[in-house]
């Protein structure tokens, strides 16, 4: 017995020399918990101020969102910093600069010069940095102190990339032990491939664009040769479920199934993610803000959301890995819809001079009109706001035809399509055009017209024609006529930037049939027509009957927009839209602002009651519309209306 003991002692004691061997062999690993903070389509919202009304508005602005990124690096000891793209165009102060003032070399642009004072960690481009041409943007990207890279587009007829694909930065870090460690953190950005069609003029021979997920799908296994611990996608496309197709332009969703890439920042949709209009998205975690397991972020647009993933990274057997993460949303104002946080004084200081100059600019007059101009009920009746666009169009274009070397053209009738840019959706309840009526400013004109298009005509067939009014016309759900109650009738999918209304012919829209065309323009009901009594001078238009329509370069180079892709340009002018319609308020003094009602949506018998959501302001106009009655108060602070539709 005693030796048997002795014998047990004796192994305890062995079982304790090596105990500690074990213990070390076991010891956690180093981790590192690292921020990373995304803005997002800032589209030139630096002030908190709204150029179209001159007004403060605490809804927007990277003077906002600013304070928010001081926060959140307080919180933290490690983070870094990033925009996702649409930066320099999208309201009068990004015109003023590119098309009033200029840009001299060694000139600071102040959507730059406020990335550089934040301290932006890198940059990518969106579509609408290409708005300007290439001249102008890399005169821009020219003074950035941090990188900016895109990896998905060419040099024309090369494998170049146009501007650095990807950048690895070493990023000094304090890990949970307090002691300082290195992360290589790889950047790489993407922008839809579509800037071909959109900035054709600004990029043909130039430029080519390659598909999003098969440039990730390249790149990011180098990056992770090259030793990247962290890659970071700064990817300008919006999240979509719909199946993927190579070249797509919302690829966001696919992009987080690529093994290599731990973080995704979105944009371009102007949508919030996390948030509840993705929570029917497959393997989408809301709470934890992750898609396919990867952290995703969307911070809305204009400033208003700073947008914050969360990583914890693991030393294992040498190398980081990412264990867990968070995404998640700060807004700059409440669920109410007030400012919850103070203005950056340095950041407004340093744009005040381009922040004044601008007031100064849009605030010059330009004409005057007898009554006020309004898109709150552009969705569903014709409307003054695109009525004055499409008179602008309709009148340069049939002098400008009158040109000897358009003689070939003669006798055939000129048309103009124009949308209502402004009409709510995802731009929220005050997204609308109002123009009080008196002086018009040239503020007033950028409120009508938002971008820096310039005009092109179309030559189509009447076939053409109404295929192109189809895909209009897939801006409103279907109606059933026998189902009484509620309905409602805009879709939430389609931008209102593609329900063209064409002048000069006129049709009525019977939205008891399904849509033809889904918003991507692919064919869902084939048998469809929604498009009804579509006439010419009290014709019928026939498939042969030719027509020249006046638009803009974005619609007229849509290689996918039905209608619009079969026909021929015959005309581009090297005038903005937006000059155009100048002249026109300008030419006529004071300005009538009335629809000629071209086009309706078709009575139909039932009891069925269709409803929509415009702005609470809406209200102020309804004695004009006995069609139109309030109902109540609906989501996101708009509130819900009614249109007479019963025969």
């Amino acid at each position: 017995m005693k030796q048997f003991l002795f014998i047990f002692v004796v192994l305890i004691f062995i079982a304790g020399q090596f105990y500690p061997l074990q213990a070390t062999a076991q010891k956690p690993s180093s981790t590192v918990q690292l921020r990373l903070l995304e803005t997002t389509d800032v589209h030139v919202f630096l002030a908190n101020y709204d150029y179209y009304q001159t007004k403060q508005d605490d809804k927007v602005g990277l003077v906002k969102t600013a304070t928010l990124i001081k926060q959140a690096r307080k919180e933290v000891k490690n983070s870094m910093l990033f925009d996702n793209g649409d930066e320099i165009q999208g309201n009068p102060l990004g015109d003023y600069i590119a098309k009033e003032k200029g840009l001299k070399p060694g000139e600071v642009h102040p959507v730059y010069r406020s990335f550089n004072l934040l301290q932006y960690d890198a940059t990518t481009v969106g579509n609408h940095e290409f708005n300007y041409g290439l001249d102008f943007l890399k005169e821009t990207l020219n003074d950035a102190k941090m990188p900016v890279v895109n990896a998905n587009v060419y040099k024309a007829g090369t494998n170049q990339p146009y501007f650095k694909p990807y950048v690895m930065l070493n990023k000094s870090v304090v890990d949970n032990a307090g002691k300082k460690q290195t992360l290589k953190v790889g950047v790489i950005g993407f922008v839809p491939p579509q800037i071909m069609e959109w900035d054709k003029g600004n990029l043909e021979g130039k430029v080519e664009t390659r598909s999003i997920v098969e440039s990730a799908k390249k790149y990011a296994p180098i990056m992770k040769k090259e030793g990247a611990d962290v890659i970071v996608a700064l990817a300008h496309t919006g999240i979509s479920g719909e199946p993927y197709q190579p070249g797509m332009e919302n690829a966001g969703y696919y992009v987080t199934q690529i093994k290599d890439i731990d973080a995704v920042f979105t944009g371009h949709q102007h949508n919030t993610f996390p948030g509840p209009i993705y929570k029917d998205l497959p393997n989408t975690d809301l709470e934890k803000g992750t898609i396919n397991g990867k952290p995703v972020v969307m911070a809305g647009a204009f400033g208003s959301h700073l947008g914050v993933i969360d990583l914890q990274l693991q030393k294992q057997r040498g190398k980081w890995k990412v264990v867990d993460s968070k995404a998640s949303l700060r807004p700059i104002v409440d669920a109410s819809g007030n400012s919850v946080v103070q203005t950056d004084e340095l950041l407004m200081n340093s744009i005040k001079p381009e922040h004044e100059a601008t007031i100064k600019y849009v605030n010059q007059p330009v004409g005057e009109t007898t009554a006020p101009i309004f898109s709150y009920f552009a969705l569903v009746q014709d409307d003054p706001s695109v009525q004055i666009v499409n008179n602008a169009q309709t009148d340069y274009l049939v002098e400008k035809l009158k040109d000897p070397s358009y003689s070939k053209y003669a006798g055939i009738p000129v048309l103009s399509a124009a949308a209502p840019f402004k009409a709510g959706g995802r731009g929220g309840p005050s997204y609308y055009t109002d123009i009080p009526a008196g002086t018009l400013a040239i503020k007033n004109i950028a409120d009508l017209y938002l971008y820096p298009n310039t005009l092109q005509a179309k030559l189509v067939t009447g076939a053409q024609l109404k295929e192109w009014l189809e895909m209009s016309a897939g801006q409103f759900n279907q109606m059933n006529p026998a189902s009484s109650g509620e309905q409602q009738l805009i879709s939430p999918n389609f931008p209102s930037f593609n329900f063209d209304v064409i002048d000069g012919v006129q049709y009525q829209i019977d939205v008891t049939k399904p849509a033809k065309y889904d918003p991507n323009g692919n064919v869902i009901n084939s048998g469809s027509s929604r498009i009804v009594n579509l006439s010419y001078q009290g014709k019928p238009v026939t498939a042969d009957q030719k027509f020249i329509v006046a638009t803009n370069n974005y619609r007229a180079s849509s290689n996918t927009f039905p209608g619009v892709s079969q026909g021929e340009i015959v005309f581009k002018s090297p005038d903005e839209n937006r000059q155009i319609v100048t002249n026109y308020i300008q030419a006529h003094k004071p300005l009538n602002p009335t629809a000629d009602q071209n086009w309706s949506l078709a009575k139909f018998q039932g009891t069925a009651i269709p409803v929509f959501d415009s702005s609470p302001n809406a209200q102020k106009y309804l004695g004009q519309y006995p069609n139109i009655k309030y109902i109540g108060p609906s989501a996101g602070g708009f509130v819900k209306y009614s249109i007479n539709l019963n025969q």
